[in-house]
């Protein structure tokens, strides 16, 4: 299984805020096991930090504001990005000012620096959220949507339409986040002409400049009112005729606008606090629908906190009913594992299919069949059994003994025709034969019942 990354070593990036003005400086640094990403306001008393999860984003105008007891820190969304995108799950970002700088208004920078520093595989699996189903969410208002669909890895379709001649209908696509360094970091920021102005008195975009910004001109206006405009923003006069790009330099791709609005959608999805494995399709996404969607996944994952295993009934089992029997000292009726679909170094998947005709079945509610909570409890502990024996040579040599099991929950009835899929990992590594573990048995999306198990290895042949 894949496991956790965080930074090497710290770096840092200095700038100023797009919307302050303000000459800021942003450091990134490791952090533990399951630290996730949080900022942290070194210039304020007492440092406080900041969840970054989007829960704690208050305000979604021109950029990501996360928010708590009355500390803000916004324009997080690019350097969210590149961390999210590079695999990286633990950083403590610190930050001397109440934006991250906008650098050139991409995410390039700090993917150059991650690059520069490295990453370290860390102990902890990383733990992925697995789409099983489509999930929607849809701004009927604004027309914009966010689709996410079951894939084997996370990758983005994103479509922006404005009422432009310059940018009517653009899309960009990333199959890959190993590509993100070479076909999305580099896109910028992009703001309309007649935008600026209303932003300005909004007191945003005071640090914003064409060394930062993509500025596109598509409305004409009187040369009165983009003369004025050209003073604000500090460039030359223009014709105001010419409708295009202003720009210090070329666009990087013709449809440079598009994978940007890509990069802010991955920004903001990184604050879904979990990596997750879907395809999503994004329609005119901003940064309000993007939060939206994204405290909707929250939720989402709060109500299936625990998956279930992938089971495809096509794939070859790592150990059929005829290898267990090797393994384990039980047999009929007691032999409760009809196979072992998954394994790794630290936990293990088995399936037990429930059939009218067990043999328990026949005096625990005949007219009602469900099947023993104990059994299910002695099922996953079979399961159990077999993860523990795959930790020595020549396991066909020893049994597993359980010397206590605490925690069990039923939480639903177990009834013939399911099927049960066991998921048992370690709680911590095996010492002198002795082992913890904890269990978990659905029926579909379903955890029907856990427990916890500790359990010896005794040497028996």
């Amino acid at each position: 299984m894949l496991k956790q990354k965080t930074l090497k070593d710290s770096f840092s990036l200095s700038g100023k805020g797009l919307h302050t003005g303000l000459d800021l400086t942003v450091t990134f640094n490791p952090a533990p096991d399951n630290h996730g990403y949080k900022i942290q306001r070194i210039d304020v008393e007492g440092q406080p930090t900041i969840d970054a999860v989007a829960d704690n984003v208050t305000e979604t105008t021109r950029g990501t504001v996360l928010s708590k007891n009355g500390v803000k820190v916004s324009t997080v969304e690019h350097g969210m990005a590149a961390l999210y995108a590079l695999g990286i799950d633990n950083c403590l970002i610190q930050v001397n000012g109440p934006e991250f700088p906008i650098l050139d208004g991409s995410a390039q920078y700090y993917v150059q620096e991650i690059e520069r520093v490295g990453t370290e595989e860390q102990s902890a699996v990383k733990d992925f959220y697995i789409i099983k189903s489509k999930i929607e969410f849809r701004d009927e208002s604004t027309g914009s949507s966010i689709i996410v669909l079951p894939d084997e890895n996370f990758s983005l379709n994103v479509l922006v339409s404005y009422d432009s001649t310059i940018i009517p209908n653009q899309f960009a696509t990333l199959e890959d986040m190993h590509k993100f360094k070479d076909e999305v970091a580099a896109s910028r920021t992009f703001v309309f002409v007649r935008e600026i102005e209303p932003l300005l008195s909004a007191g945003l975009i005071k640090g914003g400049d064409l060394d930062n910004a993509i500025v596109i001109y598509e409305r004409k206006m009187s040369q009165e009112s983009y003369d004025k405009l050209a003073d604000v923003m500090g460039v030359p006069h223009m014709d105001a005729d010419q409708l295009g790009y202003i720009n210090h330099k070329p666009l990087v791709w013709p449809n440079e606008c598009a994978r940007h609005k890509l990069l802010d959608v991955i920004g903001d999805l990184a604050l879904i606090g979990k990596p997750i494995k879907g395809r999503i399709i994004a329609t005119r996404p901003g940064h309000t629908i993007n939060n939206k969607f994204a405290r909707q996944m929250r939720k989402e994952i709060r109500l299936h906190e625990i998956q279930a295993p992938t089971y495809d009934c096509n794939r070859e089992p790592v150990m059929d009913v005829n290898r267990i029997r090797e393994l384990l000292p039980h047999r009929y009726p007691f032999q409760l594992v009809d196979k072992v679909i998954e394994m790794g170094a630290s936990y293990i998947v088995g399936i037990k299919n429930i059939t009218a005709n067990e043999p328990f079945f026949q005096g625990h509610f005949p007219q009602e069949p469900v099947m023993p909570g104990v059994l299910q409890v002695e099922a996953m502990a079979q399961v159990g059994g077999l993860l523990v024996l795959n930790s020595v040579d020549e396991p066909e040599r020893y049994s597993t003994y359980f010397m206590k099991i605490d925690g069990v929950k039923f939480r639903q009835k177990v009834v013939p025709g399911d099927t049960l899929l066991f998921r048992v990992e370690l709680l911590a590594p095996i010492r002198r034969g002795i082992s913890t573990m904890k269990g978990y048995a659905f029926v579909g999306e379903k955890v029907v019942c856990e427990a916890e198990f500790m359990a010896q290895i005794v040497k028996n042949k």
